[in-house]
């Protein structure tokens, strides 16, 4: 009987999670409706990027509740991965998820900060805060992927690799096209960082998956 009331606890805590996501989304379209729908076309539309991308753009409450719905979602998608592939703690499966959550957290919050660092090094800040603001908002557009993957993974396809490989391909798919469009956008300005922006890309943004990638492929 422990085994299966264990599984009835974790699935009341990610239940739980899941549906705090769905309100912070909710409450986002809710507040600012008209900022939602042009969110919701970003990869086939830069209306959002355009219209937004100004200064104060990381405080303000949309930007804010998009990206906590993102955090919230990718930590209970590594998770989910982790279970999947058998590399989770047999106790303390919700210690476990906070632990991710705080590093997923801290990882981007020093990325953000040493972005910044970077910026006002090269007395571009207003550059560097334009891109930054662009990456995020794809992660966060790339994190309804991993809310569908989500629950898919945990009421309907339970541990399917499938499911895992098919949303991750997805995320990529969406922030490569992210990426394309800021190297289309900032063409100019960029040029004479060119070399500093691919090392950063290597480095921050495409090591880290492909370490991921090739974990799950081997």
């Amino acid at each position: 009987m422990d085994p299966i009331k264990k599984t009835f606890i974790s699935l009341d805590w990610m239940t739980i999670t899941l549906f705090i996501g769905m309100v912070v989304l909710a409450l986002g379209k809710y507040l600012y409706h008209k900022k939602f729908l042009n969110f919701i076309i970003l990869p086939f539309n830069d209306k959002y990027i355009l219209l937004h991308n100004k200064k104060g753009q990381f405080a303000h409450w949309f930007h804010l509740l998009l990206t906590l719905f993102q955090l919230l979602n990718i930590s209970l998608f590594v998770f989910l991965i982790m279970n999947s592939f058998a590399l989770l703690p047999k106790e303390g499966s919700l210690i476990t998820y906070f632990l991710i959550l705080g590093f997923i957290a801290l990882f981007e919050l020093a990325k953000f900060l040493l972005q910044m660092f970077t910026g006002f090094v090269f007395n571009n800040l207003e550059l560097v805060s334009g891109l930054i603001f662009s990456k995020i908002s794809y992660l966060n557009y790339s994190s309804i992927i991993t809310c569908v993957a989500n629950i898919l993974l945990i009421y309907i396809t339970t541990n399917s690799k499938t499911t895992i490989y098919v949303a991750f391909a997805l995320i990529l798919l969406i922030n490569a096209i992210g990426i394309a469009k800021l190297l289309k956008n900032y063409q100019k300005a960029l040029f004479p960082y060119f070399m500093y922006f691919i090392l950063y890309l290597c480095t921050l943004e495409i090591a880290p998956l492909v370490l991921i990638g090739s974990y799950l492929k081997g």
